[in-house]
């Protein structure tokens, strides 16, 4: 099945940034403290939701190791809160999703980490509503996020995954030496069947593309095979990045489909894998789970994928074991380019959900009433250290991590597991304890690994609560998200962990989705791995300032659904949803006004980074 549509495109120019410009990009490193990485809005002061970032991915260029992109969901080119047209009472309680604009951010790094750009280009954009007049989205204003889609009837909206590949060259080979394919997977709605679709966009010219021009990217192409019911979600990127490789230059996507959507609540759900052998124009998609749902088969999501020296693919995904019916780690395999697979088997395990049932959102809440909800958290992150960019030192080591939380409320754990022969086998590596500021033990809500190509050295990104659950709003909570490391001896095993950077706390509450009911942190950590350092990006707290009026909404939301006097709200906090508007039942509380009774940094959630390099 192809499913590569290609979409209007720019007029291609070539462009190459001038040594001075691209310098300009790169500020002076600061060692041993993490940065902003979500840098085009400011710190401070620009009220919600265009001040809302969450749910990083990252990703390093093998060929060139300290260039690193990174991706968030970030509103910075929606409109305020006190910008809606509907005559909501009180002013500014409304702040939805503004229909048609993007929300897929893109920010580079050329000193591995230590200082980021954010890009402004022109597109969909509503940044300039900020006044209770009706908002107009100006169709070439501009935006920090992906370009292209508007000019295309489209919405990129968000879900990031990003990688690197080799470019192919004239003769129909891939080549590091033809430079690097950045590869920029997200959800999109607009033009498109059913609720969301994944997409990808493209560009070979990361320097320009840094620097603001558009023209570097090649407009986005539809990747999932779309009907009208289909939700496409949970996208995660690859590409086969080692010479060595058969597959070299091999791009692969996997995603969950959910069939259903509004017809039989998303099911049923299968895992789907996207490849393309021609750089990202066209794609063909293969189903490599069952998609059947029922008391025994409760479904499967969270996936990832690598690639192994030899071209192998690995595949990943959470789900019930097939023998044991326990929620595990399961993984499947391709020898042929993505062609086939094997059977899904159980790997790793458990991967038992974390937090407590809220009948706010229908969802387990990690850290408290109304919290950042936590049923994602069991989903694999992996890494491999496959050998890129050449292959010649690969241990095809594979690394997974994972949040368990069937210890308990309180007691979540990080979980890590090791493969040294391609999966065959795997080695329980046991619980890794991550810190708070000052080495305070943290509940971890989300962790992700990554690999040295060579095999020689472990990192782990993490967000972490360092506060136990709270049964209330007005009591605060302490977010924090950092990286580790940890060498690794010839068997694969890691040495002792040290903190490369812990983060700074933040208050959650701080945090939200559009409809103001529930906070909302995104679904993912990330974290690259070089031959001479780790990276990570993660969601952060730290600016975000906690508004009572909004506790008290939230306190009084979940009174009233727990009464069964309201419905519960459970949304994605995404566009395609459009969920601000969701929160008006009939005998709800009365939502704040953001702009009268709230900090301007209520809802300032970031992505932070930081890096080992020296």
């Amino acid at each position: 099945m192809t499913a590569g549509h290609h979409l209007t495109r720019p007029v291609a120019i070539g462009v190459l940034l001038a040594v001075a410009a691209l310098m300009a990009l790169i500020g002076a490193a600061t060692a041993g403290a993490d940065s902003r990485v979500t840098v085009g809005a400011p710190a401070h002061g620009t009220p919600f939701s265009q001040n809302k970032q969450n749910e990083p991915a990252l990703a390093v260029d093998a060929n060139h190791p300290n260039i690193l992109v990174a991706g968030a969901n970030d509103n910075i080119d929606m409109e305020q809160c006190a910008a809606t047209d509907d005559g909501e009472d009180p002013p500014g309680s409304q702040c939805p999703f503004t229909p048609g604009v993007g929300v897929s951010g893109v920010y580079f790094s050329f000193d591995s980490g230590h200082t980021w750009t954010q890009p402004t280009y022109t597109g969909s954009s509503a940044r300039a509503c900020v006044t209770t007049a009706p908002c107009t989205v100006a169709p070439e204003g501009p935006i920090g996020t992906l370009p292209w889609y508007g000019e295309n009837g489209l919405a990129s909206d968000g879900d990031p995954a990003l990688a690197f590949g080799p470019i192919r060259g004239a003769d129909g080979r891939f080549s590091w030496g033809n430079g690097s394919r950045l590869y920029y997977a997200n959800l999109t709605s607009g033009a498109v069947k059913g609720f969301e679709a994944v997409a990808v966009s493209r560009t070979d010219a990361v320097a320009a593309a840094a620097a603001g021009t558009k023209a570097a990217w090649r407009p986005p192409v539809l990747v999932s095979k779309q009907s009208s019911t289909l939700f496409s979600d949970k996208e995660q990127i690859w590409a086969d990045n080692a010479a060595t490789s058969p597959y070299f230059g091999n791009v692969y996507i996997c995603y969950a489909a959910f069939r259903g959507q509004e017809k039989g609540g998303g099911l049923p759900e299968p895992i789907i894998v996207a490849r393309s052998t021609d750089g990202g124009d066209t794609w063909t998609t293969k189903q490599v789970s069952s998609a059947q749902l029922n008391g025994n088969n409760p479904g499967r999501d969270g996936c990832t994928l690598r690639t192994e020296s030899n071209g192998k693919l690995d595949v990943f995904f959470r789900a019930d074991d097939p023998n044991t019916k326990v929620p595990s780690e399961l993984m499947t395999q391709s020898d042929d380019g993505g062609r086939t697979f094997t059977p899904a088997r159980a790997v790793a395990g458990p991967a038992g959900t974390v937090g407590l049932p809220d009948p706010t959102t229908l969802r387990p809440v990690m850290d408290g009433l109304a919290g950042a909800r936590a049923d994602l958290a069991p989903a694999p992150s992996v890494d491999i250290a496959n050998g890129a960019p050449t292959g010649a030192d690969a241990t095809n080591e594979l690394a997974m991590a994972w949040v368990d939380g069937s210890p308990g409320i309180n007691q979540e754990r990080a979980l890590l597991s090791t493969s040294s022969d391609g999966g065959a086998t795997w080695q329980g590596r046991g619980t890794v304890q991550v810190p708070g500021p000052g080495q305070v033990p943290g509940r971890p809500y989300y962790v992700a690994p990554a690999l040295a190509p060579n095999g020689t050295r472990l990192y782990l990104s993490y967000n972490a609560f360092t506060t136990n659950y709270q049964q209330t709003t007005a009591t605060p909570r302490t977010l924090v998200g950092g990286l580790m490391s940890t060498p690794l001896d010839a068997a694969g095993a890691p040495g002792t962990w040290s903190t490369v950077d812990p983060g700074a706390p933040g208050d959650p509450r701080g945090s939200s989705q559009n409809n103001l009911v529930a906070e909302f942190l995104g679904d993912y950590v990330y974290a690259i791995g070089t031959r001479t350092y780790g990276a990570a990006v993660y969601n952060d707290a730290r600016n975000a300032a906690d508004c009572p009026a909004v506790d008290a909404f939230r306190q009084a939301y979940e009174s009233g659904v727990r009464a069964g006097q309201l419905p519960p709200i459970a949304t994605e906090d995404s566009p395609a949803e459009q969920d601000a508007g969701t929160a008006d039942a009939a005998g709800a509380p009365a939502r704040p006004s953001i702009t009268a009774q709230c900090s301007p940094d209520f809802g300032n959630s970031d992505i932070y980074g930081a890096t080992s390099a020296p």
